[in-house]
């Protein structure tokens, strides 16, 4: 009796994800030109400003100059993508340590309550600094190359990660815990099988997080003192008054955040497709 009762409640769920989805992708398709109109609107009023000097281009810009410069240097000197490869290199690194590293500190203060409790007036503090606050410091240890960028990139992804954890496996529901123990599973498997499934959800979203951050922090350590990447290049741009050039990073930055946020997205969709 059981298992026909359930049967269609699993195909009833299934309908219903379906269908939702379903609605979601409709909506996508109807509004993404709408989208796309009011971006070109908005380009061809900057533009308009800009080119008539109600505002000075010195400050805004011009689309047209910002997209030339954009092509250029990214595809025809490729100055722009050796600088993009180092800090996604930075970036990559940076997420990974910090990632793995707040993942195995969260499950430890879960597994041991009491390390928690000792450890979380000093995290509480460590999380509280600025972190730009440390990147002279992060200079000072690891130099002007990559690894001070990976540090301050560390020190953001670390802790939004290990929060997530921390939320994450502490959301699983007590009634399974209950059930499982009353089934005669070990702790091991209560641990493995339903605390961390249960905590993956919240754990992407606090990767998702992390990884942006992760780049913010990578690109704060180039813009304070670095030899490559996009924020020493935007550093230069700046202060050579290249606000074209300016712009056409800051466009870059907008895409890589971007896309890093759609491919984490869609690795979290395709991973826990279960729920």
């Amino acid at each position: 009796m059981s298992m026909t009762i359930a049967k269609p409640s699993v195909r009833v769920r299934s309908a219903a994800n379906a269908g939702k989805r379903l609605r979601w992708n409709s909506i996508g398709s109807a509004i993404w030109p709408w989208q796309l109109l009011t971006l070109i609107v908005f380009g061809l009023l900057w533009e308009y400003v800009a080119a008539n000097r109600i505002i000075d281009p010195l400050f805004i810009g011009t689309p047209s100059r910002i997209l030339s410069f954009f092509f250029t240097e990214l595809f025809v000197t490729g100055s722009l993508a050796s600088d993009v490869l180092w800090t996604l290199a930075g970036t990559g690194i940076a997420f990974g340590l910090g990632s793995l590293a707040g993942i195995a500190t969260g499950l430890l203060f879960v597994s041991f309550p009491a390390t928690e409790k000792f450890c979380d007036p000093f995290f509480a503090a460590l999380n509280a600094l600025p972190r730009i606050a440390l990147a002279p410091l992060f200079l000072l240890w690891f130099g002007l190359g990559i690894g001070s960028k990976i540090a301050l990139g560390f020190s953001l992804t670390y802790f939004i990660v290990l929060s997530s954890t921390v939320a994450g496996a502490r959301s699983v529901d007590r009634d399974f815990l209950t059930l499982a123990r009353t089934l005669g599973a070990s702790r091991t498997k209560i641990f493995l099988r339903i605390t961390l499934v249960s905590a993956v959800p919240t754990l992407f979203s606090g990767l998702r997080l992390g990884l942006i951050y992760s780049l913010l922090g990578v690109i704060a350590g180039e813009i304070i003192a670095a030899q490559h990447g996009l924020g020493q290049q935007l550093s230069y741009l700046a202060g050579t008054f290249q606000i074209d050039g300016v712009f056409a990073v800051l466009l870059l930055l907008a895409l890589l955040g971007s896309g890093l946020t759609y491919g984490m997205s869609a690795l979290e969709s395709r991973l826990i497709r279960w729920r």
